[in-house]
């Protein structure tokens, strides 16, 4: 089939690579920096530009097109931006989205409308600050797209019909993953007015082809495209350690849940990506590598002298409170001091096993709605310490793949592109992508330490429960 291209416009950078439309060998990459300051949509086209100089995508037959999901562009009638892009990363949304839940009726009808509670990074949010904080320029917008879905119609020329795909879409606040189909009152109810939403395409649907010729294909937002590039199935989760914490599965059906702690997005193969997310990952092990006076590696190697269960020392890593369990205004705890538990081995060792016993909390939330996680892929720097490999199997009940570093949401775009240019040849069918390699990694079995890690897991849930009674209900 040849050569096809994937994109990947984030909040500051554009990546672009080349692969083998067969193989998924990447042939060529580019790279270019988004400019400072509050995104144009118009700059993510120069970076575009600059990323794929010097003929990078000669001889490309097909491009996909992934963007950060909470990338806003808010359109006039005459098909400009009113303003700059709303993104996800900006914190004065917060009394927007707390707004909306009330405005709705609660939780509980948000999660049944759309499979999601209104956060401040989505979508929906921004528009509620949108027509709060900007009326005039809210009264002016009539269309709405994420950043994939702007990027998607330039590439096409401007046509009369905007597209978009159903992981993106399920990303917004107003698209409801259960019905799937959008819920345009919820759009209406956040900018004040109705606004005309993108077409939502089938996975392998192509959303057109450019002046040129080239194949476009739906697009959809990094979560969705990383976890097509990485190669997840059936059985698959993956746990991302930043600051916070995330755990998505793949899952055959949208769940919904009153509470809010499941966040219910399409993924960009017909399945659904369940996703659950807590407030404390690595701010944990930073945290407590300032206060022993360790960077990471070196607190991964003290953590590493002590032995399972910290000699009884529990860490609730509730730093910045909590999102799963719901405590927001919580703080973390350090129980089991005794004197001999007094070392720093101790606890830098509860502090990596109570960041993991909270993904484990997460990830739990999602096995008792019947999602299967057999395999975890783990994102982040800190997912290649030592004392994170170790106990990590064991702790989450899996075996664990440390990917190797690529584009993941760049291969993930590319991968869709291939299966739009397929379906087009005729080479692929609508519900077969192509067969590309899943992510090359370390992995890491749970081996003999499936008892360890029930143990530990015990230790902390009784100090958990002990503590926060009512957490998880």
């Amino acid at each position: 089939m040849g050569w096809v291209a994937g994109l990947d416009s984030s909040s500051v950078y554009t990546r672009i690579v080349v692969c083998d439309a067969d193989t998924g060998e990447v042939v060529r990459h580019g790279h270019a920096e988004h400019p400072s300051g509050e995104a144009t949509p118009e700059s993510w086209l120069l970076s575009l530009g600059e990323a794929a100089d010097g003929g990078l995508l000669e001889d490309v037959t097909a491009i996909g097109v992934a963007a950060q999901q909470n990338g806003v562009v808010a359109l006039g009638p005459e098909g400009n931006p009113v303003r700059p892009a709303l993104t996800g990363g900006d914190d004065r949304t917060q009394s927007a989205a707390l707004g909306l839940v009330d405005a709705l009726g609660g939780k509980a009808a948000w999660a049944e409308a759309v499979g999601s509670v209104p956060q401040p990074s989505q979508p929906v949010s921004q528009l509620r600050w949108l027509a709060r904080e900007e009326p005039e320029a809210a009264r002016r917008a009539t269309a709405v797209l994420q950043a994939q879905d702007w990027l998607v119609w330039q590439l096409l020329g401007r046509p009369r019909r905007w597209t978009t795909d159903r992981g993106g879409a399920s990303t917004t606040g107003y698209w409801s993953a259960v019905s799937e189909s959008w819920r345009h009152e919820l759009a209406e109810l956040a900018i004040g007015h109705p606004v005309a939403l993108p077409d939502v395409l089938g996975p392998a649907e192509a959303a057109g082809r450019t002046p040129e010729g080239l194949l476009i294909s739906a697009g959809t937002g990094e979560t969705m495209a990383a976890a097509f590039g990485l190669g997840v199935g059936m059985g698959d989760a993956v746990v991302s350690l930043g600051a916070s914490g995330s755990v998505c599965a793949v899952h055959d059906d949208a769940l919904t849940d009153p509470g809010g702690a499941i966040t219910s997005y399409a993924d960009a193969t017909g399945l659904h990506l369940p996703v659950v997310r807590t407030l404390n990952a690595t701010r944990v092990l930073r945290g407590t590598a300032e206060l022993l006076g360790r960077d990471l590696p070196g607190l991964s190697e003290l953590a590493l002298a002590s032995t399972p269960g910290a000699h009884g020392l529990v860490f609730l890593p509730y730093l910045a409170g909590e999102r799963t369990p719901e405590l927001p205004h919580t703080a973390g705890t350090l129980a089991g001091l005794r004197r001999e538990s007094m070392k720093p081995e101790h606890l830098a060792r509860a502090a990596f096993e109570g960041m993991l016993c909270g993904l484990a909390d997460a990830a739990e939330v999602l096995r008792e709605r019947g999602v299967r996680i057999d395999r975890v892929f783990l994102l982040g720097a800190a997912a290649e310490l030592p004392a994170v490999k170790t106990l990590a199997p064991a702790i989450l009940g899996a075996q664990v793949v440390i990917p190797a570093p690529a584009d993941y949401t760049a291969l993930g775009a590319a991968r869709q592109a291939a299966w739009s240019q397929g379906v087009a040849d005729g080479k692929l069918t609508e519900e077969a992508p192509p067969e590309w390699p899943s992510a090359p990694g370390e992995t890491l079995d749970v081996g003999d330490d499936a008892a360890v890690g029930t143990a530990v897991r015990q230790q902390y849930t009784a100090v958990r429960d002990e503590t926060h009674p009512n957490a998880f209900g």
